[in-house]
């Protein structure tokens, strides 16, 4: 497929400056929800063994993320929060992120508002192996979301999290406490391309980060990005497949680009 065929998308000048920016405010709240104290969920269990710990990793992600989506909420209630943060929702099934934020920044001398897209991921503190390669979107779902929008910008929110518990002796219930203590926010366009693996097994290929806790940074462009995207599919599925998924999901100059992506078990 020669270049001229694609169609290649161009961010804004202040791309970087956005990306920074929400990145910046996204830490300020996590750090301050954990200096204020506001960083534990409670679960309260009758088992007679409490908490199954070894294996609560597989049941912490719904529980951090969903204490994530709180924090942000009861942030984006006080219309004034220092954050600027003016609207937070919850991601809708198929999207591909797991919260919407939305930011009040000045741009170019004028009022404007800056959209992340987050996909939140726990690891646990007590498991040595806990965030290693975590899929985090799909290939053909990530690359027609920067075609549509070149200034899309998709954060990593990765939470790390330990869990304990004590049984009441007059209750002989098991208070839990899965307490967030540490995080990491990534910008994906800006993740190195050593640090992001391609896993073919699940539909269009599952983009993934190799150690969520070691992460390292390459500015770069949109088409920038997609191209090394794209080396790392073909490089995986060959070129005729890439072909197929361009053609299906409007990546070439005169189709249409898809609004949402839902073939996602097309290869």
């Amino acid at each position: 497929m020669k270049v001229s065929d694609l169609k290649i998308p161009v961010e804004a000048k202040d791309y970087q400056e956005c990306s920074e920016f929400v990145r910046k405010q996204i830490e300020e709240i996590i750090s301050d929800s954990i200096k204020n104290g506001t960083n534990k969920i409670l679960i309260q269990t009758n088992l007679k063994r409490g908490l199954p710990l070894e294996n609560i990793n597989k049941v912490a992600g719904p529980f951090v993320e969903a204490w994530a989506l709180e924090q942000f909420e009861y942030i984006s209630e006080n219309l004034k929060n220092k954050y600027k943060l003016i609207h937070v929702e919850p991601g809708v099934r198929l999207a591909p992120y797991d919260i919407l934020l939305q930011f009040k920044k000045q741009r170019n001398g004028n009022d404007g508002i800056v959209t992340a897209n987050v996909d939140v991921k726990a690891t646990s503190n007590d498991i040595p192996t806990s965030g290693l390669s975590p899929n985090i979107t799909s290939f053909g779902r990530i690359r027609t979301e920067y075609i549509n929008d070149p200034d899309y910008i998709f954060i990593i929110l990765s939470l790390k999290h330990k869990v304990y518990g004590e049984k009441d002796p007059k209750t002989l219930m098991t208070n839990g406490t899965m307490e967030v203590m540490s995080f990491a926010v990534y910008d994906l366009k800006f993740v190195s391309e050593r640090d992001i693996s391609y896993n073919p097994a699940l539909g269009t290929g599952q983009l993934q980060i190799r150690d969520i806790h070691y992460v390292t940074e390459t500015k770069r462009t949109t088409w920038e990005f997609c191209q090394m995207l794209d080396k790392k599919f073909i490089s995986s599925k060959g070129d005729q497949a890439w072909n197929k998924l361009a053609e299906l999901h409007g990546w070439l100059k005169g189709t249409e680009t898809l609004p949402e992506v839902k073939a996602e078990e097309v290869v």
